[in-house]
Parts: structure tokens; C-alpha cells; sequence
């Protein structure tokens, strides 16, 4: 496999909001990235958004993808399960960072965080059944089909499958 790019996680600053919402506001993407009905995002919303408190769980953790010193996108571990010790895993990366193993990278990064910092034993997340490059990038970080639901959501004009994969803590990854 080809040596993949150096990217880090890290926290949002007030430079990487242009980034952020123009991966939020755009609506070719969107079913990928929002269980929600399509709509325009202002910005003026998306900025209230993330201002707002209490929009995310305590137990939420944001990070931007970085490249070089550039945000491409974002990360996010959420809603964990304390009892159970899982949560869930999300990425978004803007259209010119996507096919170059950059979503490999931080998703690997992201795993390891929840594993070895979080504690969590099993991470998990859902896919959009024809997102063939998400799907590969996931399996590339180790996750593994789990199930599928069928025809789950409405995804510009038709219904199709969420591919649902996830990861153990025992498991091999490419951090491992």
C-alpha cells in the first residue's frame, strides 16, 4: 500500500471556518454527511450553529483534518455509549482532498485517539452505500462490514442502502 499523506487532527480555529462551512453548505454532499432534508445553509446560520451552546454532547469530540497547515475538513467522535464503551465516527473533507488517502489518515488518527485516549472498545459509523471511495478508505483503516439497512435513506431522487462497519479495539489497524 502507498505511504499515506501526514495529516493531523486538531482543534477548530477561527481561520478554518470558511472550510467548515463550505463542506456544511454544500449540498452535492449532502446526504452523505446529514440525516436531514437538504437545504441552503447560510452562513449566518452556521455560524449561529456552532455558537450555540449545547450543540454538541459533552462527549463529542470535533476535530479539523489538516494538511500542510491547511484545514481540508473535519472528524468527529460522537455519541458514545459510557456503559458500553462505542461510539460513532464521522468525516468530512472538502471535494479537492478526497481520493488521496487524506480521509485514510484521519480516520487511523481518529481511531487510535478513540482507542488508546477515550478508552473505547468498538467504534462504528455508516456509509452511503454507493460512497464506494468512503466505503474502501474505511475498510483501508481497518473497519469492516457489519450490516447494511436497506434502501435507509433518500439520496438525490432515490432510496439506497447505509452500509453500517465498524472496528474493535483488538483488531488490527494501519496505526497498529
Amino acid at each position: 500500500m502507498s505511504e499515506l499523506p501526514t495529516v493531523s487532527l486538531r482543534a477548530r480555529t477561527p481561520d478554518d471556518l470558511d472550510v467548515l462551512f463550505s463542506i456544511a453548505a454544500d449540498l452535492a454532499t449532502w446526504e452523505e454527511r446529514n440525516p436531514s432534508a437538504p437545504a441552503p445553509l447560510t452562513r449566518e446560520r452556521f455560524d449561529a450553529r456552532l455558537a450555540a451552546p449545547g450543540n454538541t454532547s459533552e462527549d463529542t469530540v470535533n476535530f479539523v483534518v489538516d494538511v500542510d497547515g491547511v484545514a481540508v475538513g473535519s472528524a468527529s467522535l460522537f455519541g458514545y455509549d459510557s456503559f458500553a464503551h462505542h461510539a460513532e465516527v464521522g468525516i468530512s473533507l472538502v471535494r479537492e482532498a478526497r481520493g488521496r488517502s487524506i480521509g485514510t489518515a484521519a480516520i487511523v488518527q481518529l481511531v487510535e485517539f478513540g482507542f488508546v485516549r477515550r478508552n473505547l472498545r468498538r467504534i462504528h459509523l455508516q456509509a452511503i452505500a454507493s460512497n464506494a471511495g468512503a466505503i474502501r478508505a474505511y475498510e483501508k483503516a481497518g473497519f469492516v462490514i457489519e450490516g447494511r439497512q436497506r434502501q435507509h435513506a433518500w439520496v438525490r431522487g432515490t432510496y439506497e442502502d447505509i452500509v453500517v462497519m465498524g472496528i474493535l479495539r483488538s483488531e488490527p489497524t494501519l496505526a497498529s
